[in-house]
């Protein structure tokens, strides 16, 4: 029987263990009109003007995939194209032919101009110290300056927004994290998953933190690999690039380190950590060379409030509330911020992952601390959570669920431990 691993059905018309086809019409209608619910809800009550954009064009899709769903024979890919097309496809084009989009892609292109011409994407500390403009900052890491250099050095035009390289960076790497963790359908789930508002909508007005998510779930696919050995060389350079685009991807490395350590050995763990090291200096050496200085404060003071010119990042959650009360809640905040981060460093020696199942979920209640605690932090950033998550259960779906994952052998013979090899009595 032929598998259907790389997308579509078998010849037989079974569809293959994980494979989208197999979670039932039912499911479909109901994630598209959820999505279609959500598009409503953010055009009727979101007070920013790219929001209510993308949801007035995407709502109608959404509800057209919901009942092209629902048809047995051709349903599956007629929803996925008509709520890829209208969910994001047709927005992010509407918005990138008319230049509209959030700060952060106009901080992107700044920063690619300034990294061509300057050799830094930041501006020095002394324009920081005369501003009281918050898109003067730039929080990311040089990497993420690379995907405003097509319009830097192309000029305006719609594929060179750099929306469009952040997604296709984004699906290209969390189809490969999906084949490398050994689910079916790739393509299909990633299709399903871009076209959703989980992705569509950040994308379509920003969509800075896609790639970094992308890479964080490649990277840990890449310590899963069902059936074949993993690559911490490989992974190590997955997570050293998304690490040196945002600081979003910094919880994954440590927690990468525990799990091969506790798994597979300090050499492996070594050969982890010496590799994305390195790709990270790499990548962020020279800017830091040119201009340190300007590098820690964009980078590291304005992100946790310590600039003189606060985040425009400033959605109501706990430790953004706290920050607002005065240098005693800021302070507050922050302490709470690093504790957690101490709390979960102290978890990892105490009682380490052993599987990257327990690894993800440890990288997702990090992630949920730190955006919660944080001084400066916003909704949007809860893709990454959210987004491991939907990584996780679509590769278990397609591996039959936790799959093994090596590590020491077990005991006794070969023929006892191998159920390819065990006899019709022991079975």
């Amino acid at each position: 029987m032929r598998s259907a691993r790389k997308g579509g059905n078998e010849r037989s018309g079974e569809a293959a263990p994980g494979s989208l086809a197999t979670i039932g019409r039912g499911w479909l209608v109901a994630i598209f009109a959820g999505s279609a619910g959500y598009a409503g809800a953010v055009a009727l009550f979101s007070g920013i003007g790219v929001h209510r954009q993308w949801a007035v064009l995407a709502a109608p899709a959404y509800v057209l995939a919901a009942v092209a769903a629902a048809w047995k024979r051709r349903g599956l890919d007629l929803s996925l194209l008509l709520s890829f097309a209208g969910g994001l496809v047709v927005p992010l084009a509407w918005m990138a032919a008319r230049s509209e989009s959030q700060r952060e892609i106009r901080v992107i292109i700044r920063s690619a101009w300034s990294l061509l011409h300057h050799g830094t994407p930041y501006h020095s500390t002394a324009v920081l110290a005369a501003t009281q403009n918050p898109d003067v900052y730039n929080p990311y890491l040089p990497v993420m300056a690379l995907f405003g250099m097509a319009r830097t050095v192309l000029g305006g035009g719609v594929l060179t927004d750099p929306r469009i390289w952040l997604g296709v960076t984004f699906a290209g790497a969390f189809a490969l994290a999906l084949g490398s963790a050994g689910a079916a359908d790739i393509w299909r789930w990633t299709a399903l998953v871009t076209a959703t508002p989980l992705v569509a909508f950040p994308l379509a007005v920003g969509g800075d933190d896609l790639p970094v998510l992308g890479l964080i779930c490649l990277g840990l696919a890449l310590l899963w690999r069902p059936g074949r050995q993993p690559s911490p060389v490989l992974a190590g350079l997955a997570l050293g690039v998304a690490a040196a685009m945002k600081a979003t991807a910094w919880p994954a490395l440590v927690v990468a380190v525990a799990l091969l350590a506790a798994r597979d050995g300090r050499r492996a763990a070594a050969r982890f950590a010496v590799t994305a090291l390195a790709t990270f200096a790499v990548l962020v050496g020279p800017v830091a060379a040119v201009a340190p200085g300007a590098l820690v404060v964009n980078t590291i003071l304005f992100p946790l409030g310590l600039a003189h010119v606060k985040s425009g990042a400033a959605s109501p959650l706990p430790g953004y509330l706290l920050a607002q009360t005065g240098p005693a809640g800021h302070a507050i905040a922050v302490g709470l911020l690093v504790f957690a981060g101490l709390a979960l460093a102290l978890s990892l020696v105490v009682r380490p992952p052993r599987d990257c199942r327990s690894a993800t979920w440890r990288i997702i209640i990090g992630l949920v601390l730190m955006f919660t605690l944080a001084p400066a932090s916003r909704f949007g950033y809860y893709i990454y959570p959210a987004g491991l998550w939907v990584w996780l259960q679509v590769s278990s779906l397609g591996a039959g669920g936790a799959p093994p994952e090596p590590g020491p052998p077990e005991p006794g013979p070969p023929e006892l431990r191998s159920p390819e090899l065990r006899s019709p009595e022991l079975t």
